[in-house]
């Protein structure tokens, strides 16, 4: 996904990422963007902890180096983002409980809150399927460009779970709470097309134009004026996400008890073994 050179183009500043020693996530830099891709490529880019610490402090470089004024978020691979990597299990609370509460507070929220309150435009490259916590780092950004392929799908109450990431704030920003409600209850696949049709991607180009349509989208935000940026990014911030922090919190807590409940349990054995849920309602 990562943009052949042109012009100014390194793995950005060598000492920086040496330091970083970054393996999920890949940065470059070009004519004054940062490409950051998720790096999972076998996995579908499934979030793990690594991943997400990986990719705030890819963003925070983005964010103290003067040279770069646009950040791209895209997916190696085939995907933009499978969500969150369940093959991978989860940590356990004290009481031996499925922990999804500790890795949100301390990882997941904080790098979806600064993709969202980054004063530098982002602009998310979705180049295939978004699920879960992958569509929810999308929808944090400010544009969304997907390819003709690409599908979304918040997949939660499939097994058993409310959504995270920011997912509720950010659709109803985007959509209204009656196309919030049907995405998140209905957990269906939403097409490309069907994402620019409802308001929720900006554009949606052929699989092998997204990289062009991205590096002319950036560029044209690279060569304008980064503090009307600033300014712009703040107000609409205030206007449609005054109380982001609070919800990203309040959907960890509620999120962490429905991973405690039978029906996650349950979800994530059905999804294990590529059968139909039998939720109780436990």
């Amino acid at each position: 996904m990562i943009p052949e050179t042109r012009g100014r183009c390194d793995v950005w500043h060598d000492a920086a990422m040496s330091t970083l020693q970054l393996e999920t996530v890949e940065v470059k830099a070009a004519d004054r963007v940062a490409w950051i891709t998720l790096n999972r490529p076998d996995a579908l880019n499934a979030w793990t902890r690594q991943l997400g610490e990986e990719l705030l402090a890819a963003l925070e470089e983005a964010a103290g180096d003067p040279d770069i004024r646009v950040v791209v978020l895209t997916g190696a691979g085939r995907a933009f983002s499978s969500g969150a990597d369940l093959k991978g299990g989860v940590g356990l609370t004290p009481e031996g409980k499925p922990d999804v509460l500790t890795p949100l507070r301390e990882v997941y929220n904080p790098l979806i809150l600064r993709v969202r309150t980054f004063e530098k435009p982002v602009i998310a490259a979705v180049n295939g399927p978004a699920v879960g916590i992958g569509w929810s780092l999308a929808l944090a950004g400010d544009l969304i460009l997907a390819a003709e392929s690409a599908y979304f799908l918040l997949a939660f109450a499939n097994i058993g779970l409310g959504v995270d990431g920011g997912a509720s704030a950010s659709l109803v920003a985007r959509v209204g709470v009656t196309r919030a409600a049907e995405i998140a209850l209905l957990a269906d696949r939403i097409s490309a097309d069907q994402a620019r049709e409802w308001g929720l991607v900006n554009r949606v180009v052929g699989d092998d134009q997204l990289i062009g349509a991205t590096e002319e989208l950036a560029g044209r935000l690279a060569s304008g004026p980064p503090g009307s940026y600033r300014a712009i990014k703040s107000v609409l911030n205030e206007a449609a996400y005054r109380t982001f922090a609070e919800q990203l919190d309040r959907e960890a807590v509620l999120q962490q008890e429905r991973a405690e409940s039978t029906d996650f349990a349950e979800g994530v054995l059905s999804f294990l073994q590529k059968r139909p849920p039998q939720f109780t309602g436990g």
